[in-house]
């Protein structure tokens, strides 16, 4: 990019896509620190509140403006060309923006391994799934339409729609009434791992976080137990698993 330029008025074809490439990322920055002050000035739960409000009102603005500069129609807030797709390519795209979100997590882990350390990544990521956590819960509970306390019931539905569900291969297995258990059967992080020769990423403590505050996000009764996780031995046909218990 050449220094000189006065102005967007100033830039070429291939230069402007570049620039409305870096807004969109700028306005999905801005929207994520948005929800992060919120929740730093008034707490998490009222910062979900506020989110849902703001998210509704911006994105029916956002995608009607696009609609009318880009010759779509919105249908019952979906724009059309996304409705024009047939259902195995819409879950095509379900599994590949699974994908790129996996993906764009190991990459942030990689920049800080790389800028400051392993034990910086793992610290930075374990912190992440602090918020992440609960925040895909309270959006799928969202989603879903999920009552208050939906009980375990309501933690197998919503485990389905976590993002890891459409890239890794998962089960559940039941122990009666009081609780299930919950493998992960084929992980991309840690198959990759394997094929390569390497020896499975430490993911407990981060899955420490992870599960406990996802479970208690669907219902906060919900006990969350690890049964193994790497660097935990495990057996061939899982990688790791939990348990979850609703105490009578």
């Amino acid at each position: 990019m050449e220094f000189e330029k006065k102005g967007v008025d100033d830039l070429d074809k291939e230069e402007l896509c570049r620039f409305i490439i870096d807004m969109l990322h700028r306005t999905v920055v801005h929207h994520t620190l948005w929800f992060r002050e919120v929740e730093h000035q008034m707490g998490f739960e009222k910062a979900l509140g506020v989110m849902k409000t703001a998210w509704k009102a911006s994105y029916d603005a956002q995608m009607s403006r696009l609609g009318r500069l880009l010759g779509f129609e919105m249908k019952d807030g979906i724009p059309s060309p996304l409705l024009d797709l047939t259902r195995e390519k819409l879950l095509e795209l379900v599994g590949a923006l699974g994908v790129n979100w996996i993906a764009g997590d190991g990459l942030w882990f990689q920049a800080v391994e790389k800028a400051y350390g392993m034990n910086d990544a793992k610290r930075c990521n374990d912190s992440c799934w602090t918020r992440f956590s609960p925040f895909e819960a309270w959006s799928i509970r969202e989603f879903l339409g999920l009552p208050d306390n939906p009980g375990l019931e309501g933690l197998k539905q919503a485990l389905k729609f976590r993002m890891y569900a459409s890239v890794n291969l998962q089960s559940i297995v039941d122990e009666g009434t009081d609780g299930f258990v919950f493998r992960m059967d084929d992980c991309r992080v840690q198959s990759a791992r394997k094929r390569k020769g390497l020896e499975d990423y430490p993911c407990k403590s981060a899955g420490l976080v992870e599960y406990s505050r996802f479970a208690e996000g669907i219902d906060p009764r919900i006990r969350t137990e690890c049964v193994a996780c790497p660097p935990d031995p495990h057996p061939e046909d899982w990688f790791c698993a939990w348990r979850f218990s609703l105490p009578p």
